[in-house]
């Protein structure tokens, strides 16, 4: 709705996984390099944590697209609140696999067939499971056994764990997987600086100039709402934008900013 007022091409606080709005922040850059390094080196297993909103989903799928699809066969789990036998399923469904079985024994007969052909093929199989704090107890312990698939020298298939600061919590509890996490990081929130670069640049990625759009005054209150979390960033930018657009201000004050955030509370 307010694309052309503002002189944007496309709405820049969208809350999707689009990887063109990827902001990297220190912490979302040496994320990012940790993670290929656990994949690139087959490790076992990689945790990522965050706070909600913090920007852990946009950066799996950017984590994805450095990836080469010669080089790798990868599955994305979503929703990994599965039993056991259902979340083993999955895994194959998401390696392209569909087998006609719930016999836990075949399933696992296939997907170490599967491991095994990607190695001779050199593919590293990668398994993302994103919301990992939602893997049932049960389907824990099945992970655990899944990295018992390896060579001599390499694990046959690398799990990347992303979730809340619960995960880190939870997966202590299994010792024997806890062992097999190589690589973990945690995502903290956005600094005051790099609150307004994150601004500056997706702004600037919709197609305008962040100048005179937001005053100092508008963008210090946004930080203090937002606490730097970038989904509160674009929750409140991006109906800041259209109640801006609505009144037809020349540009986004302070007043605007606290209305909307008195509005969501």
């Amino acid at each position: 709705m307010y694309l052309d007022f503002w002189g944007f091409k496309k709405y820049p606080f969208e809350n999707v996984p689009d990887p063109e709005f990827m902001y990297y922040s220190h912490e979302h850059r040496e994320a990012l390099v940790r993670l290929v390094y656990a994949v690139n080196r087959k490790k076992g297993a990689a945790l990522l944590t965050g706070e909600i909103g913090s920007g852990k989903t946009l950066l799996s799928r950017v984590f994805i697209q450095q990836l080469s699809e010669k080089e790798f066969e990868i599955g994305l789990i979503t929703n990994p609140s599965l039993e056991p036998l259902d979340f083993l399923k999955e895994v194959l469904f998401q390696l392209g696999l569909n087998p006609q079985t719930n016999s836990k024994t075949d399933i696992l007969n296939i997907l170490n067939k599967r491991l095994l052909e990607n190695v001779q093929r050199n593919r590293n199989t990668l398994l993302i499971v994103d919301e990992a704090q939602l893997v049932h107890t049960d389907s824990f312990e099945e992970i655990r056994l899944l990295l018992n698939f390896q060579l001599n020298d390499q694990f046959l298939m690398t799990f990347v764990f992303i979730g809340q600061p619960e995960l880190k919590d939870i997966i202590r509890k299994f010792k024997q997987l806890d062992q097999r996490i190589a690589i973990r990081y945690h995502l903290n929130p956005l600094n005051y600086e790099e609150t307004l670069k994150y601004i500056a640049y997706r702004m600037g990625k919709a197609g305008r100039s962040p100048d005179q759009v937001f005053t100092p005054e508008a963008l210090d209150e946004i930080y203090i709402y937002s606490e730097g979390i970038p989904r509160k960033i674009n929750n409140v930018c991006d109906l800041s934008l259209l109640i801006g657009f609505s009144v037809k201000e020349d540009a986004i004050g302070e007043d605007i900013v606290k209305k909307v955030i008195r509005d969501s509370l």
